[in-house]
């Protein structure tokens, strides 16, 4: 089955590049998108994960986006799983999935397989979640740092979801999550075409802070406040994305953990510096995914994408 997975930083330029590609009457075959993001799969999260703008959507169907609460876990498995059935929907429409975003690590599993972790067990889940809840979230990290020092310095000290699956797995096989290895070859269900986008730093950078600007004067700080009055807080999953974290401080209620910031510039300057660490590791994983076409979204890959879809997929408009 063809697939084609494009590939890039935040800000670098993804979804204008996939427009341009599939759309209007130059486009180079009939597409349908596949979300690669872990944070656009969130309901009302629009602004601050750059998802398409609803002219695009109505244009070039999209996957993957709008199907969680934010206050519900996604992952890695659950992106395989749904990207596999999207896949073999689009390609039954003789359309062309195209896997587009910046998850790095949805990417690799999608190309690679999942490792062959042992499943869940219920009984030893559920004291690390009532241990969790009691003690909070330190002492788990403190012993998955011990166990596994691998999976520790990949995986946040507030990300409930990934800390105790990983102390799970430790406890259950007697190893480290990170022991359990991932194939080499690519999955032989898919005829896979990899493309990456590249910019210099001082591009990416300059791109990102207008974004950051971008994201506040079409309405962020609106957004997240509506968020917080449907009560989600940075212990939802989606709330601990970059753009929606950073609003939020400690509050000194007993009542409530936490409120929100008054502070929108001392905001807008951590999103932004957040975000070009972000993309600095995001570039950094892309890096180990082989057989990948860099092309510079400063340049013109437009042309070079077009004709390597047409070559690799016989794809006709």
């Amino acid at each position: 089955m063809p697939v084609f997975l494009l590939f890039g930083p935040t800000a670098s330029g993804k979804t204008a590049l996939a427009e341009e590609l599939f759309t209007g009457s130059g486009a180079v075959c009939q597409a349908e998108i596949i979300s690669a993001d872990s944070m656009q799969v969130y309901r009302g999260m629009d602004i601050g994960t750059a998802k398409s703008p609803p002219a695009l959507l109505a244009k070039l169907p999209h996957h993957l986006i709008n199907i969680r609460n934010p206050d519900e876990q996604f992952n890695v498995g659950d992106f395989v799983r749904l990207a596999d059935k999207a896949c073999s929907e689009i390609a039954a429409r003789s359309a062309l999935p195209v896997l587009l975003g910046g998850t790095g690590y949805y990417l690799k599993n999608f190309i690679f397989g999942l490792p062959s972790a042992p499943p869940s067990d219920t009984g030893i889940r559920e004291k690390l979640k009532a241990e969790l809840a009691q003690c909070g979230p330190e002492k788990l990290f403190e012993r998955l740092a011990a166990l596994d020092p691998i999976s520790a310095e990949k995986i946040h000290i507030n990300d409930s979801y990934r800390l105790i699956r990983a102390l799970e797995v430790c406890m259950v096989s007697d190893c480290p999550l990170s022991s359990f290895s991932q194939g080499r070859a690519k999955r032989p269900l898919y005829h896979f075409l990899i493309a990456g986008l590249r910019l210099s730093r001082d591009e990416l950078y300059k791109r990102i802070n207008k974004r950051c600007e971008d994201m506040f004067r079409d309405g962020l700080a609106e957004e997240v406040e509506n968020l917080y009055k449907k009560g989600f807080t940075p212990d939802d999953p989606g709330l601990r994305a970059i753009g929606y974290r950073e609003f939020f401080v400690e509050s000194e209620e007993k009542s409530k953990k936490w409120r929100l910031s008054n502070d929108r510039e001392g905001i807008k300057s951590l999103i932004a510096q957040n975000s070009r660490r972000y993309a600095k590791r995001q570039e950094t994983f892309f890096a180990g995914i082989p057989d990948v076409v860099w092309v510079s979204s400063e340049g013109s890959p437009l042309d070079l994408l077009s004709s390597l879809i047409h070559t690799e997929f016989n794809a006709k408009p």
